[in-house]
């Protein structure tokens, strides 16, 4: 797959994972072209990897990583809005999802994004954060138990 089609194919997805990691909503779509920037200057090896997905994922939490860790980006807040903000239909954007992941540590809420949103496996979701499957599976067991013992959620299962 060359990086344009991959683009078209991934890029709502990542823009709300950049969202459910904790990226506020108006900031997502920036972190999201940075990483995929970064991807683009190496999309050979991107496409080399055993998991290409797991690769641009692991891009996409170093750029937001990078972007929390700068004190100011230069932009000043305003009153007034530009344009009305649109509709939201994404389940993922309802409030108790967000809300729930927000209460989180960072690292419980990056695995359970990887994991359950991005679909990435547990091997791939280990790779992105580069950290061992072990600890992968260890965070996830912990944070779906934190979330079940808020009763942020009514069915934790595991896959």
């Amino acid at each position: 797959m060359d990086f344009s089609e991959y683009v078209a194919a991934r890029r709502p997805t990542l823009v709300r994972t950049a969202v459910l990691l904790g990226c506020p909503s108006p900031d997502a779509e920036d972190v999201v072209q940075t990483a995929l920037l970064r991807c683009y200057r190496s999309w050979r090896r991107v496409t080399r990897a055993d998991q290409p997905d797991a690769y641009v994922y692991r891009v996409l939490v170093n750029t937001l990583r990078d972007a929390r860790s700068r004190r100011w980006n230069g932009e000043l807040p305003t009153d007034e809005l530009p344009e009305p903000a649109p509709e939201a239909t994404d389940p993922t954007t309802g409030l108790a999802v967000r809300r729930a992941l927000a209460a989180m540590t960072t690292e419980h809420r990056e695995v359970l994004v990887l994991r359950y949103y991005a679909d990435l496996s547990e091997r791939e979701t280990a790779d992105a954060l580069g950290i061992a499957v072990g600890t992968a599976k260890s965070r996830t067991a912990r944070a779906l138990a934190a979330l079940a013992a808020d009763g942020n959620v009514t069915n934790v299962r595991s896959s």
